[in-house]
């Protein structure tokens, strides 16, 4: 085993904070945006966009904290789990990397089907208020797509890294 697989984990781990940021800058583009509809728009469709946006910003922050909150202590984490046991930590990070993979899988199938629903909505429905909710859950959607597809292909490299350790773990350990 290497020193490279506890660098692997907590770059991981930072790029996964990264993601948090990037959360939350669009949860206050998308706030600021739900209070500037609401203070300058004139229109019922502009006003109808407060409410929609004003929850789907705030559901922003909400996820920016789980990431952050999820992945910020695993950095120092990671490091005391594999001084104590390197072998144990490659493991649970294995088993960890391949959970997420196929959480992750199941998101990317969902996300687009949430995306259809508020087209369907802005097509269907002409209440303003509805054709906001169908608009914000579109954007909501794109946005946690976009952060997603790139958290879907960190952790599959990730997780490919984690399993070409392993194998060469387990190469160098038949060999002695």
């Amino acid at each position: 085993m290497t020193m490279d697989v506890l660098r692997l984990s907590t770059d991981w781990a930072r790029a996964e904070v990264f993601s948090a940021k990037i959360v939350w800058l669009a949860s206050l583009i998308v706030i600021t945006t739900s209070i500037g509809f609401a203070y300058f728009g004139k229109t019922p469709m502009a006003k109808a966009y407060f409410w929609p946006m004003l929850v789907a910003g705030l559901f922003l922050v909400a996820v920016g904290v789980g990431l952050y909150m999820a992945n910020k202590p695993r950095i120092a984490k990671f490091e005391n789990e594999y001084k104590a046991n390197p072998e144990n930590f490659i493991k649970s990070e294995l088993a960890r990397a391949q959970k997420s993979n196929g959480e992750l899988s199941f998101v990317l199938k969902v996300l687009p089907m949430i995306i259809l629903l508020g087209a369907v909505l802005v097509i269907i429905v002409s209440n303003p208020t509805w054709r906001a909710i169908g608009i914000t859950l579109v954007l909501l959607s794109l946005i946690l797509l976009m952060v997603d597809t790139n958290t879907d292909a960190r952790n599959a490299v990730y997780l490919r890294q984690l399993e070409s350790i392993t194998k060469a773990d387990e190469a160098s350990d038949k060999n002695n």
